[in-house]
């Protein structure tokens, strides 16, 4: 990233952390020390692009997850969501994948037979929603929205799919749990989008190319996570053109804890489900007795 001048609508610039997940790398925009969270996001992962051989496959065997909804978006490839509900469900680009935990779910995510026979590309997004109070021990649940659901709009250059929540009055039938806002978007050579202040919390993530905020020096780059002050209406330009993940919504009513897996508005909740995957005492995900266990740092959080 290179910036010069005053970003008067820029907040924040966040570079996420690598990760290696043995499959592929990862990069998190969420949580870093720079910052937790945006709107009710409390994990952003991008993965990808990466060049899965014939033979090979990415396996996430059961693990749990508390107080949150994960959204799995693909831009390439193919990945199979099961889970302990006995949701089964194929993810294809351009699809939307919500998994609501609430007081606990298991799940795992594989490529599917297919695709390890001819090997592809995988490259795509998983983000967490971090769950209201009042919702934090719903009920498990499961939705899946295709490509063709999902609202979309063209205009001055750019190219938005709205993933969640609402945006510049499109509205997607993703169920979402506060105010939220995800698209995807991509912005032709001199393409223009605008980002109003309809949200409190908003941000942009750069997956390729490069931007600018109109009226300011400078350009946001590849894996910049970019966030914006609260009522600044910003307009984004792209001179060579550029794909951007957009997020936000308004702040969780409370902070909220993380460990591994789990998010809660309380630390003796998260220790009660650490210990209760320790103990095996989740339900288990039909037909696959693997598991990852709960990791080796693990001390009791609640005093």
């Amino acid at each position: 990233m290179s910036f010069q001048g005053n970003p008067t609508g820029v907040e924040q610039v966040v570079l996420p952390s690598v990760r290696d997940l043995g499959d592929f790398d990862v990069r998190r925009a969420l949580p870093t020390a720079q910052r937790r969270m945006v709107g009710p996001f409390a994990f952003f992962d991008a993965f990808g692009p990466v060049v899965i051989r014939p033979g090979e496959g990415v396996d996430t065997r059961p693990h749990p997850h508390i107080g949150l909804a994960t959204l799995t978006y693909l831009i390439e490839g193919e990945m199979v969501h099961r889970d302990s509900e006995g949701f089964v469900q194929t993810i294809h680009p351009g699809e939307v994948n919500l998994m609501t935990a609430g007081r606990g779910i298991v799940h795992s995510e594989r490529s599917p037979s297919e695709f390890r026979k001819t090997g592809g590309e995988m490259f795509g997004f998983q983000s967490w929603l971090a769950l209201p109070q009042a919702l934090e021990e719903t009920t498990p649940a499961f939705d899946h929205v295709k490509a063709s659901d999902l609202p979309e709009m063209r205009e001055d250059g750019a190219h938005l799919r709205l993933l969640a929540g609402d945006f510049a009055g499109l509205r997607a039938p993703t169920p979402i749990f506060s105010d939220t806002f995800y698209a995807d978007a991509v912005l032709e050579r001199g393409g223009r989008l605008k980002i109003a202040s309809d949200h409190v919390e908003r941000a942009f993530y750069v997956v390729e190319g490069s931007v600018e905020v109109a009226g300011q020096t400078g350009a946001f780059a590849k894996d910049n996570l970019v966030v914006l002050k609260p009522g600044a209406e910003v307009i984004l330009f792209s001179p060579a053109g550029a794909r951007l993940m957009l997020l936000g919504g308004e702040p969780l009513d409370g902070p909220r804890h993380v460990y591994w897996n789990f998010v809660s508005s309380r630390r003796e909740r998260i220790d009660h489900a650490a210990r209760q995957w320790r103990d095996r005492a989740f339900p288990g995900i039909p037909g696959e007795s693997e598991f990852i266990p709960l990791p080796d740092s693990y001390r009791p959080l609640a005093a």
